[in-house]
């Protein structure tokens, strides 16, 4: 379908009793039965022919997503297969409770047949310090009997599932770098020729893999249950791979969500690379900050509306283990700004979708976020104040006692984290939130005098809605000097929602100058709000940890402190405001191309 051409309405994918694949839904899952992740017209004993036959609008809507192979640019050498885009979700199992997936309702009742066995030993390589890791790549020779499958893979833009893979088959387990070498650039050619390759870590899993035919697509099903090791480190690894192999990529979503009826799952995009480079190098997960969009100013608002969708979605499963791990405080930081970003984006949406699904949605991401808070909270305090203010007061008592009493609670705010990002709850939000991306399940939910303008460029959408965002900042700091910290903080958040419209719509402007320049001014605005809003919520955090005599002398130490720099922010903070007011908006008319 052409990008400006009519939108047709879906129809809403799960209209259908989930008694189709004979069994009920938990109560966890009843409230997403909207989200548009796909559910078969057919019982699962219906024969492939007629499944097939009935695939309806949504089929087809989602047909758009689907995947082809991709032709390198430089075609390859020795034979060897071209590059493809592979389409996986993982989910993080209990170990004992793997083998009862694999007799789920949804697979025996769908699978092609009892499928195989595999024993899978493998390698990773990398140069001593990690420049296929550092480019995205990933680096294996894998063995399964007597074949031996050298791979490539990378990351693929901002489509949360989609990789590039690429295979060719090798004599042994000692990898032939020639063979990818046509797949990479020349730069990491020539660190590749300096710094040789190196066996990383090894990977033994046991696999029975399944293909289960749906109506909306086939899927390999694979449950991988073994460990990884890097010399005297081990790390148990047990999931269920679901990839991707003809029909609609939705499918993925649909398996996916009745595995997760059947029990306890975690959707994950981690890989066993990036978990086995960890496991080497003794490192949390890595924290990515969410990519940069890439619009074309000729998109319609329904590719616009996915596109942003995909990215929010990406960085919000990027960021889950890191959050969990703890370890980097960046971690939950970004965790919580996906969740910002995500419900800006459905914000976005409300004036052309239905604000029932949008408002769900919203409501789980808005939980979810809650739980959070805390811990960033503490990590703020504890990096940011006490340590910086200990620094400054040697001579002051009780510093000590203090961060106890704060790494305490900071501690007890992550095991809060961990449960939340654990309960089923959770992973029926991510699941279904990943399904109604992939199927666009918006397009059920649009009313018809909306479906035209899901088909219209979207820069007559991001001009509206950026021009009523950067209103409202405005209205809300009229005489901005004189406005309590309770108004800033209101400030604070529009400024914030501005700042993700902007970063989602403003590359429908391309490279304009005045685009960059708005982007810096807001984004200035926005760290010396954050910043004042952080020395207001001390308070708070002290009067937690309450005025006990061991570290009642270090706490009122910290107010002081934070008192008289409240009086240093102020002049930033002000002249951020009176530039951020001035600046020319890019949306407009007579903005510098």
């Amino acid at each position: 379908m052409s990008e400006t051409g009519a939108i047709k309405r879906a129809p809403d994918p799960l209209h259908r009793p989930a008694k189709a694949y004979g069994h009920p839904l938990p109560d966890d899952a009843k409230k997403f039965t909207g989200f548009g992740v796909p559910v078969p017209a057919e019982a699962p004993g219906s024969a492939r022919a007629d499944a097939e036959s009935s695939r309806s609008d949504s089929s087809q809507i989602a047909d758009e997503t689907r995947t082809e192979t991709i032709a390198p640019e430089i075609a390859p050498s020795r034979g060897a297969a071209p590059r493809a885009t592979e389409i996986e979700l993982k989910l993080l199992v209990d170990p004992n409770r793997l083998a009862d997936f694999a007799n789920a309702p949804v697979i025996t009742a769908n699978a092609r047949n009892k499928g195989s066995r595999k024993h899978l030993r493998a390698v990773y390589y990398d140069t001593p310090k990690r420049a296929l890791q550092r480019h995205g790549l990933s680096f294996r020779v894998r063995q399964s009997g007597s074949r031996f499958t050298q791979t490539m893979k990378s990351e693929s833009g901002n489509d949360p599932l989609r990789r590039g893979e690429w295979e060719a088959s090798v004599p042994s387990m000692t990898p032939d770098l020639a063979l990818a070498l046509p797949f990479l650039t020349e730069k990491l050619r020539a660190d590749l020729a300096r710094r040789p390759l190196e066996a990383v870590f090894s990977t033994d899993i046991r696999r029975h893999q399944r293909v289960v035919d749906l109506p909306s697509g086939t899927i390999e099903v694979a449950f991988d249950q073994g460990h990884l090791t890097s010399g005297d480190r081990t790390l148990q690894v047990s999931e269920i791979e679901l990839e991707f192999k003809t029909g609609s990529p939705s499918a993925i979503w649909e398996l996916a969500f009745r595995l997760a009826e059947h029990g306890p799952v975690r959707p994950s995009i981690r890989s066993k690379s990036a978990r086995g480079f960890e496991l080497a190098d003794a490192s949390a997960p890595i924290v990515k900050k969410p990519r940069k969009l890439r619009l074309d100013p000729s998109s319609s608002l329904d590719e616009t509306f996915a596109a942003i969708l995909r990215t929010c979605l990406l960085h919000l499963l990027q960021s889950i283990p890191a959050a969990e791990d703890g370890r980097d405080p960046e971690g939950i930081h970004q965790l919580r700004v996906a969740l910002r970003r995500l419900r800006s984006a459905l914000d976005l949406m409300q004036s052309v979708v239905s604000l029932s699904k949008l408002d769900l949605l919203r409501s789980e991401a808005r939980w979810l976020a809650q739980n959070l808070s805390p811990a960033r909270d503490w990590d703020v305090f504890q990096q940011d104040t006490l340590r910086i203010v200990a620094k400054g007061c040697p001579s002051i008592a009780g510093f000590d006692a203090l961060e106890a009493a704060v790494e305490q609670r900071r501690a007890a705010s992550y095991d809060r984290v961990r449960e939340v990002l654990a309960d089923r709850r959770t992973s029926f939000f991510l699941i279904g939130l990943g399904g109604w991306i992939e199927a666009r399940g918006w397009r059920s939910d649009v009313a018809p005098d909306h479906l035209a303008q899901l088909a219209e460029p979207a820069t007559n959408f991001a001009q509206r809605i950026l021009s009523a965002q950067h209103a409202k900042v405005l209205k809300r700091g009229r005489r901005f000097k004189s406005r309590s910290t309770e108004e800033r903080h209101r400030v604070r958040l529009a400024a914030k929602k501005l700042r993700y419209v902007a970063d989602f719509l403003l590359p429908l402007y391309g490279e304009r100058k005045s685009a960059k320049r708005f982007s810096s001014k807001l984004a200035e605005l926005q760290q010396q709000l954050g910043i004042y809003n952080d020395m207001a919520t001390t308070a708070s955090l002290l009067a937690d940890i309450g005025t006990e005599p061991d570290h009642s002398t270090a706490a009122a130490a910290i107010a002081g402190w934070q008192a008289h720099a409240m009086v240093g922010v102020e002049p930033r903070l002000n002249k951020a405001w009176s530039e951020f007011v001035k600046t020319k908006m890019p949306w407009s008319a007579g903005a510098e191309p």
